[in-house]
């Protein structure tokens, strides 16, 4: 698997009124093509922090973030955010055009390619519907799909089933993850949840305490073909041990 994201010695510096705060420091790692890579650490270490880098939202004041794929980073990255965001005055359809309205990109193509992934994953009987008239897990699966509108290429997904009750949320786990393999994503995972991120990663990235830099990595190497079914192997709870003492 060839590399396409690398993350170099990466720093971050910010100033308050009172101080100066070094939140991260030393950061390497990288991601490969098609890897589910989730990062987890203590509370408050800086892992929202780590995405928006990534992203480009917040500029790192040291080291370098690295796209090895062709696009440029705008057209490279998608973001899910910890609520769908979905706006309730726009149907399921609209919500999920929105990004290709911003983008200046609504193309015949671009619209066919939307309701084809609508009709792919079980929506395309509610893209006249509204928000509020759908359930949790099939928003986060809208708002899934919106992400996915403009191709991009590194899907990044800031705790996106916090706002999920439990038996819902292993639920949506399973669907997010079948449907990011199915259309050949890389993803990003930002989670607190140890039995989330075994479950649904190629890697794990555990960060220290603030300043954040990389403490170990693991590979869980899980057999199920669903998150839900690697909740049941003999493995999972023996990892989850290793992770739960990493992390204290």
């Amino acid at each position: 698997m060839k590399k396409i994201l690398e993350l170099k010695n990466v720093g971050l510096t910010y100033q308050t009124p009172k101080d100066e705060i070094n939140a991260v420091s030393g950061l390497s790692f990288s991601v490969n093509e098609g890897e589910f890579v989730s990062i987890i650490g203590p509370s408050g270490c800086g892992k929202t922090t780590v995405l928006s880098m990534i992203a480009g939202l917040i500029p790192a004041t040291g080291g370098k973030i690295e796209f090895l794929a062709k696009k440029e980073r705008k057209d490279c990255i998608g973001y899910m955010l910890q609520k769908d965001q979905l706006f309730p005055w726009r149907t399921i359809e609209k919500n999920i055009l929105l990004p290709l309205e911003i983008k200046k990109s609504l193309t015949k193509e671009r619209k066919e390619y939307a309701n084809s992934l609508l009709k792919k994953y079980g929506l395309y009987e509610f893209k006249d519907n509204y928000p509020s008239e759908l359930s949790g897990g099939m928003r986060q699966r809208v708002a899934l799909i919106r992400t996915l509108v403009f191709s991009p290429d590194i899907l990044l997904l800031d705790e996106p089933f916090s706002a999920i009750d439990y038996q819902t949320r292993l639920s949506v786990c399973n669907d997010v993850y079948s449907i990011i393999k199915a259309e050949h994503k890389t993803a990003i995972l930002v989670t607190h949840d140890i039995s989330e991120a075994i479950s649904m990663s190629d890697k794990i990235v555990v960060l220290t305490k603030r300043p954040a830099k990389v403490k170990s990595e693991f590979f869980p190497g899980l057999s199920g073909e669903t998150p839900l079914k690697r909740r049941e192997l003999p493995e999972f709870s023996l990892l989850f041990e290793k992770i739960w003492k990493e992390l204290n």
